[in-house]
């Protein structure tokens, strides 16, 4: 079965997650942050050192919500980046943050489906996703647009939670991420179904070597990954 934000609905899981980030975008910054105890900003700046040594000049950043890891890589000395995104209500959130920073000339937004991309073959030099692609309908739909938009010699840097292995952090993990985050979660964004369909994505996801196996099934070559903090969020690094 596929795990959607809301089983009992009509809808396929892609107008679902929509659904859902429309949502809960108002209160999204806020829980992201306070729910991870902001250790997410740490992971980010992680993976945008791994993009650095790349030197990317054309980033997509797929899923951006509301643009936190393309304002963060937007440190780099990049001519542009494109956050992409199936929420039109976090784009609209995005966008104001980027004014505010005053990015908006390096920063833009479209929206979009990104199983289906509205952008030319090889035509990124790197492409980022954090915390996104477990919410894709088709995983490998996904990857093939991932491999199909970025250009030879391009990398695409996938930062996703995952599930940590070992006694006693696996069941801390799983009590907190189980019991506390939706529940917290669901109180402040009065959407409980988003905060208790977060863990049970994450737990049907595949990670570690599964992951890597699916990369590299879909034609990236040279794939690797670092696990972050217990193995709560690993960042996938796979080059075209």
């Amino acid at each position: 079965m596929t795990v959607a934000p809301y089983q009992n609905s009509g809808q396929n899981k892609k107008q679902q997650v929509e659904q859902m980030f429309d949502n809960i975008a108002p209160k999204y910054d806020f829980l992201n942050h306070f729910l991870s105890l902001g250790i997410d900003k740490l992971w980010r700046k992680k993976a945008v050192r791994i993009l650095k040594q790349n030197q990317p000049k054309r980033i997509l950043d797929v899923a951006t919500g509301t643009g936190d890891f393309a304002i963060a890589a937007s440190q780099l000395e990049v001519d542009e980046i494109v956050g992409f995104d199936l929420s039109e209500q976090m784009i609209r959130v995005g966008e104001e943050k980027v004014k505010k920073l005053k990015l908006d000339s390096l920063i833009r937004f479209q929206k979009g489906d990104s199983e289906q991309m509205p952008f030319e073959d090889a035509s990124f030099d790197a492409i980022t996703v954090a915390f996104g692609v477990r919410n894709f309908e088709t995983l490998q739909k996904g990857l093939d647009e991932f491999f199909r938009v970025l250009r030879n010699g391009g990398v695409a840097i996938i930062l996703e939670f995952s599930k940590p292995k070992y006694f006693p952090f696996k069941q801390l993990y799983r009590f907190y991420f189980f019991h506390i985050l939706p529940f917290i979660g669901g109180l402040v964004s009065r959407d409980s179904s988003a905060y208790s369909y977060l863990p049970e994505s994450v737990m049907a996801f595949p990670d570690d070597q599964e992951m890597l196996d699916i990369l590299g099934r879909t034609g990236f070559s040279n794939v690797s990954q670092k696990r972050l903090t217990f193995g709560i969020a690993t960042i996938y690094v796979a080059r075209k």
